[in-house]
Formats: C-alpha cells, structure tokens, sequence
C-alpha cells in the first residue's frame, strides 16, 4: 500500500510528517533536530512524546500554516521504518545472476 507523506509546519511551529488521508494527517511524527559534531541529526518523535511512544493519532489540516513542495525520499524512508518497524532497503538484493538467489545466504546477514 501507498502512502501520501507530507512534510507540514504547525501553526504552533512544529515541522511534522505524516500520513496525508482528506483534511487530516495520521500517524504525526515531530521532526527535531539533534546537534552534532558533523552539523545537525535528526530525529523523529511521536507527535504525543513523551506520553505516546508510538506514532498514532491525527492532526487537521486547519492547523497547518505551510505544506512543504517536496518531502526528502529518505526522510519518508525513515518515517515509513519508524510506524511499521519494517526496515526498507534503499538497495536490490545484489547481482543474482538471473538465476535463484540462495536464501541462506540472505537470511546470515
């Protein structure tokens, strides 16, 4: 299943993403940012933290002051890992050779 992502700022000032469903966004998460010693991480938070520890519930869009053109790819990547617990690879599985890929050797890594 496909997601519509957006990356909104809150009239309160929160950058958050979600999940983009009419007039409202699922599952919100905060986006803040985390300083580094190579410039800035950052790092996605239940939009409830402290008291919600996953991500859940909805904001409307009449709280939105500003949708974002574009989302980061690896951006949704990350949110898409974090609701579903499921890691997304950015890869294939390799050069297979066109032939059976040994399951063995995948499932040792």
């Amino acid at each position: 299943m496909s997601y519509d992502i957006r990356l909104v700022k809150m009239v309160t000032g929160e950058t958050v993403i979600g999940k983009f469903n009419e007039d409202k966004i699922e599952e919100p998460a905060i986006i803040q940012t985390v300083p580094a010693q190579q410039g800035v991480q950052i790092m996605l938070l239940p939009y409830g933290y402290p008291f919600d520890q996953e991500m859940g519930g909805e904001l409307s869009m009449q709280h939105v002051i500003f949708e974002y053109k574009k989302c980061p790819e690896d951006l949704k990547t990350k949110y898409l890992e974090a609701t579903s617990n499921i890691t997304l690879s950015s890869g294939g599985l390799g050069d297979l050779g066109g032939g059976t890929p040994d399951l063995s050797d995948l499932l040792k890594k």
